[in-house]
């Protein structure tokens, strides 16, 4: 899986700098193998998709995304599952590559899927579905998935799945989901004489439970917020979905939060922002800003995706017992997104098939590859963040079992979070271009005491109607 640090970099970079490489540049570093897997066509040709993968029959696969080495427990994983899948496919021979290019940036997959230079299987993320069709760069693999080649299947959440489909064809097989809550540091909560195993669950609590802990001083925030480099957009849609509203509506042509819902959201951050004084006074602040100032005891809360803790202990020298998460307040519903793994178009059935049976080994099998939690804790890794957690029914009371018993961290922190799930709602059509204009809401709301927001709000719309009318 990758970080969520990149995750954020891909969404907040989108459109700001896909103009800045060419074609030529990614073409050499992700050109796909030459397909010499046979047995016909994408699509099947002279192959049965559902029938297995002929033992014969040799298959190369080129994937992306495989840890580089300076993610040594990560790679010596991949090396592992490589080693125990060739027990059973000795046929299918993996190719991984981690050139940072493919996995983390956005331009370089833009022109990776214009260049058609991606590998055989290819690392997405669940928004990019219509980016990588409008490039033609998938293979629909409906026939090829089955519970006989994904024996898991029907305990995969359907929404998860859903994310990856189009027109009723599948397009790709998930690696890990998220939803956004509420993340809270541990100690300023009960410094401020707050519970914090029991997070805010309104944006009334918010403001109060904020109130007190910047009453603490020392340059302590009560809560943070994202306004730049379109994190504040992403995160003003995650409050819209919050108390039940939308920021584009069904059609997916017209904007949706220039209402009473959208000036609710709005109003509630200014008065933090300048009546509370309890959203700090830098400003301006984007992925990364706020995570700095959680870990450092400078940061009560914020929303954030659970896997946000693990970057925080990993990158920022932070401890798993300060952190805690609620579900995202409000609770109507919360913004959810994950990364997935999409099969080129083109490459031979024979391939498609390998691909599947790679896939499923690795993300898809409750007690292996990824979900192999007695060997992530033996290699130093997070075990215990609440998600990825796609799973339901038996699948999830094993995983969830196993999650436990090899936690590195108290998962009793994430208890309100687990025990209230909110409903998942993807990001919107063209979301960095609408979270761009966004920005400008969340900017003004937090620089200018004076802002009008009902003027941020009508010329965002008017501004996001133009992005949503070039589709």
């Amino acid at each position: 899986m990758r970080s969520a640090r990149f995750r954020r970099m891909r969404r907040a970079s989108a459109v700001a700098l896909v103009s800045a490489v060419t074609l030529s540049a990614l073409a050499a570093c992700g050109t796909s193998s030459s397909d010499n897997g046979g047995g016909g066509s994408e699509g099947g040709g002279s192959v049965d998709p559902a029938a297995p993968l002929d033992p014969k029959t040799k298959v190369t696969l080129t994937i992306d995304c495989m840890p580089p080495a300076a993610k040594a427990a990560e790679l010596k994983e991949w090396k592992e599952d490589v080693a125990e899948f060739n027990k059973t496919y000795p046929n299918v021979t993996i190719e991984g590559r981690s050139t940072p290019g493919q996995c983390l940036e956005p331009p370089r997959f833009t022109a990776m899927l214009k260049a058609k230079s991606q590998p055989d299987v290819f690392y997405t993320y669940f928004t990019d579905l219509p980016q990588v069709l409008d490039n033609d760069g998938a293979a629909d693999i409906s026939a090829y998935v089955s519970d006989k080649s994904v024996p898991l299947l029907k305990d995969i959440d359907p929404n998860v799945l859903g994310s990856l489909k189009h027109d009723g064809k599948l397009y790709g097989l998930p690696t890990s989901n998220y939803t956004m809550g509420l993340l809270v540091n541990r100690k300023l909560f009960k410094d401020a004489g707050l519970d914090p195993d029991a997070p805010p669950r309104t944006w009334d609590e918010v403001r109060a439970a904020a109130k007190k802990i910047a009453g603490l001083g020392n340059g302590i925030a009560g809560f943070g917020e994202y306004s730049a480099g379109n994190t504040g957009g992403w995160h003003f849609t995650a409050q819209m979905y919050s108390v039940g509203g939308e920021v584009v509506d069904a059609s997916g042509k017209k904007a949706a939060f220039n209402n009473d819902l959208g000036k609710q959201v709005a109003e509630n951050l200014h008065a933090m922002r300048w009546e509370d004084d309890s959203m700090g006074k830098t400003q301006l602040l984007q992925w990364g800003d706020l995570q700095k100032q959680i870990a450092t005891d400078k940061l009560g809360m914020f929303l954030a995706a659970p896997d946000d803790i693990a970057y925080m202990v990993q990158q920022l020298g932070a401890k798993y017992e300060n952190f805690g998460m609620g579900p995202i307040p409000g609770g109507r519903n919360t913004l959810a997104g994950g990364n997935n793994y999409m099969v080129k178009k083109g490459i031979s059935g024979d391939k498609i098939k390998a691909a599947v049976a790679w896939l499923n080994f690795k993300n898809l099998s409750v007690g292996k590859g990824q979900f192999d939690w007695a060997r992530t804790k033996a290699d130093s890794l997070p075990v215990g963040v609440p998600q990825p957690n796609f799973w339901l029914g038996e699948s999830k009371t094993k995983d969830d079992a196993a999650r436990v018993q090899n936690a590195t961290m108290p998962v009793a922190n994430f208890k309100s979070f687990m025990d209230n799930p909110v409903a998942g709602k993807a990001e919107p059509p063209k979301a960095q271009e609408v979270y761009k204009v966004l920005d400008n809401v969340m900017s003004g709301l937090l620089t200018n005491e004076d802002a009008d927001i009902d003027k941020l709000l009508a010329t965002a719309e008017a501004q996001v109607d133009q992005v949503l009318a070039h589709q």
